[in-house]
């Protein structure tokens, strides 16, 4: 069996179909700070299987070891954690708390069990102000934002606890901007609150929601002005996992991969990507750049390709196609 924390997360609701669909046995654990039950509904709805959830937050050890204690698991992939970069920045101590706390209360009740396989939600952040791009996995590491801060310590933690017990098998998916949704229309991304991201962003101007869309520096040394990032489809992202899953069965070590497409788009290409695919008109306004964006970042991911066999097939279209087909069927969210 398999425990995905965060599972009834964006990312973490799309692996857990991808999971039950190629025939796994799963767990969800997830303290819905920035989810809903309702896409734990979706799923069965989709794949047509039933899964045990539990209601817990990793910051509590005593809840999270039942979860170990009431099912036979076998590895987990680790998405829960607090995501956004300009909350962490207002934020620091409670993303620092969270994050960090919760992957040490995890990995010590794994160790415990016996549990030695993890596959950790890492992020392209680490790579803070890269030198140049495509970015690879042995290019120097730095943050920009206390989010990002707490993804690479993570990782370091996790190379340190292989270094003690040789035994593990820990896979580290740098991924990139996760975007677009299940074909079905079913489930997507579904922000609490106020979207940081900048897909469910526009979605909220396409519906009415905001009024335009904040286009956050225009003056980048970009073909267009804008910053540069690797927008990756959220269903290849899900079989990008089970890959990992895969090598951490065959290997033992410590592994790192980029999962993206390997192409950089602007902001602009997006917005003119999805007007064009879904024929609707985003207002939109310009201001200075934010602090601590990075100008260009996109991923290399040949690493992916050769170690793991893989690589995404999905273009920016269907990302923008899917994003659409799920706002439009649930115009309200999970909350229709």
């Amino acid at each position: 069996m398999i425990l995905i924390t965060g599972g009834a997360g964006f990312i973490g609701s799309h692996t857990a179909v991808a999971l039950l669909e190629a025939g796994y046995e799963i767990a969800v654990l997830d303290n819905l700070s920035n989810s809903s039950e309702e896409s734990l509904k979706r799923i069965k709805s989709i794949t047509g299987k039933d899964f045990p959830f539990y209601y817990v937050d990793l910051l509590d050890y005593v809840a999270t070891d039942r979860v170990f204690r009431e099912n036979k698991i076998d590895a987990v992939i680790h998405f829960a954690g607090l995501k956004a970069v300009g909350e962490s920045v207002t934020m620091p101590l409670e993303y620092y708390h969270n994050n960090i706390t919760g992957t040490l209360n995890l990995c010590m009740i794994m160790k415990r069990r016996g549990v030695k396989k993890l596959v950790f939600s890492s992020s392209a952040t680490v790579y803070g102000f890269a030198e140049k791009v495509p970015v690879t996995e042995d290019m120097p590491t730095s943050t920009t934002n206390p989010y990002g801060s707490t993804k690479l310590m993570i990782e370091n933690i996790l190379k340190d606890l292989f270094v003690s017990d040789g035994d593990w098998s820990i896979a580290l998916l740098r991924y990139f901007n996760p975007i677009g949704a299940h074909k079905s229309g079913m489930l997507g991304e579904n922000p609490n609150g106020i979207p940081n991201n900048l897909m469910p962003r526009i979605c909220s101007v396409v519906l009415g929601k905001m009024d335009k869309m904040t286009i956050w520096g225009t003056d980048y040394e970009t073909h267009d002005g804008t910053g540069v990032r690797d927008y990756i489809h959220v269903l290849d992202l899900a079989q990008g996992h089970i890959a990992a899953l895969k090598k951490c069965d065959s290997d033992k070590g410590v592994f790192t991969y980029n999962l993206g497409t390997g192409t950089g788009y602007s902001v602009l290409d997006l917005l003119d990507t999805f007007s064009r695919v879904n024929n609707v008109e985003i207002p939109r306004v310009s201001m200075p750049r934010r602090p601590g964006d990075v100008e260009s970042l996109y991923a290399d991911c040949t690493k992916a390709k050769e170690e793991l066999g893989w690589e995404a097939k999905l273009g920016l279209e269907d990302m923008c196609r899917d994003s659409y087909n799920f706002i439009i069927k649930n115009p309200k969210g999970y909350n229709n």
